[in-house]
């Protein structure tokens, strides 16, 4: 008898985007918006295989993209068989059910997508707990979509009373759980206010930036720690804190979440605890991917996040880091075929956001320079607040 062999290995999904170009967006911009998305569809264990777009004022109240431009999105899902399309914006709980019915495969947003990415991240008992309650906000207001596949039962007398009471069953019970789930966060921001109390005698300072600029990969060289890091969206979601040394000087260094264009409401005031680090830092290193085309986008996206968390006036060192992927072409820049430190120091970018520092961390490039900076930001504030203290400097 011929022995069967069954393939075991979990097939990778084939995702196709859409976005819309509306007023005042350029194709650029939309480009790159779309790239970011491919990122997070990448991040997420998928596989993108084309892209639609669709030029409109504003997205469709119906269909986000409107019927036509659906109409060839259905056609290619159904001859590609893909598994899911993938918008980059958040669809409205009628645009989620008028577009599953008509392409009949999995549909996500961007919330929802960065929500699940989120969700395979979480590591403890707090950012697992403050995924699980932006999830669950952001179910709610979708809940009847759960209950469409009634609409389609044969016999629709008696159907809509006990589809109706079993949705304000599901209603009640999320709301329930939302709020143990506050109640569980509440404590656990209790717990971590006493930690960062007992901490208070040291100088603390928080990496910030957009996900992916490589703050983790920071946090291990200043810290000489094993911090995950990863070439995805959201490698680091739990706040890790370590204790470093430079000199004499000891301080508390903190590698927080990556922020992202359009996060989701949700996650901003769920994560918002977690943001304490930042919130309650002396200083805030903020890094940039200076090799990203479009990287004082994403400085603009940290800097709103920070005025919306409340840190927007700390001291800032601006670290501008993988001046080793640099290319000039992409940023306008002819004079030169590529950067000294010596040209960086004296561009703009370092006159705009002083203090600035040029490193690349993978490369171990211009370290010394940082750590010497990191000291004596360090040393004032330390001198300043500790006037007897006996430290040597």
């Amino acid at each position: 008898m011929k022995q069967k062999f069954y393939d075991t290995a979990v097939k990778q999904e084939k995702a196709v985007l859409v976005g819309v170009i509306t007023q005042g967006e350029t194709d650029e911009q939309a480009k790159e918006y779309l790239e970011e998305l491919e990122f997070l569809v990448e991040t997420a264990g998928a596989e993108t295989v084309k892209t639609f777009t669709q030029k409109l004022q504003r997205p469709d109240r119906a269909t986000f993209v409107g019927s036509g431009r659906l109409e060839d999105i259905k056609a290619y899902v159904t001859e590609e068989e893909i598994d899911m399309v993938v918008f980059d914006d958040e669809l409205t709980p009628s645009q989620l059910r008028n577009i599953e019915n008509e392409l009949q495969v999995k549909i996500l947003d961007r919330n929802n997508l960065i929500l699940d990415i989120f969700a395979g991240r979480a590591q403890t008992a707090q950012a697992k707990s403050q995924v699980e309650l932006a999830q669950l906000q952001y179910l709610l207001p979708r809940l009847t979509r759960l209950w469409t596949h009634l609409e389609r039962q044969k016999g629709g007398i008696g159907m809509r009373g006990p589809g109706e009471s079993q949705i304000e069953t599901d209603r009640r019970l999320i709301l329930n759980k939302i709020d143990l789930l506050k109640d569980k966060l509440k404590q656990i921001d209790k717990q971590n206010a006493t930690q960062r109390k007992n901490r208070n005698q040291m100088i603390r300072v928080a990496l910030v930036g957009y996900t992916n600029v490589g703050k983790s990969t920071i946090m291990n060289m200043l810290s000489k720690s094993e911090v995950f890091a990863e070439n995805k969206l959201f490698a680091t979601l739990d706040t890790t804190v370590r204790k470093v040394v430079i000199e004499n000087v000891p301080f508390l260094l903190s590698d927080t979440v990556g922020f992202i264009r359009k996060l989701p409401h949700h996650l901003v005031e769920c994560f918002k605890s977690t943001l304490d680090e930042v919130r309650e830092a002396d200083i805030l290193m903020h890094v940039v991917d200076i090799s990203h085309p479009h990287f004082e986008d994403q400085i603009r996206t940290v800097n709103e996040t920070l005025k919306d968390i409340g840190a927007i006036d700390k001291r800032v060192i601006t670290i501008f880091n993988k001046i080793d992927a640099f290319l000039p072409e992409q940023h306008h820049i002819n004079d030169h075929e590529s950067l000294t430190l010596h040209d960086f120091k004296n561009s703009w970018m370092a006159k705009n956001n002083s203090p600035a520092l040029f490193i690349s961390a993978t490369k171990k490039e211009n370290l010394d320079e940082l750590r010497s900076l990191l000291y004596e930001e360090v040393k004032a504030i330390h001198v300043e607040r500790y006037p007897y203290d006996q430290l040597l400097y």
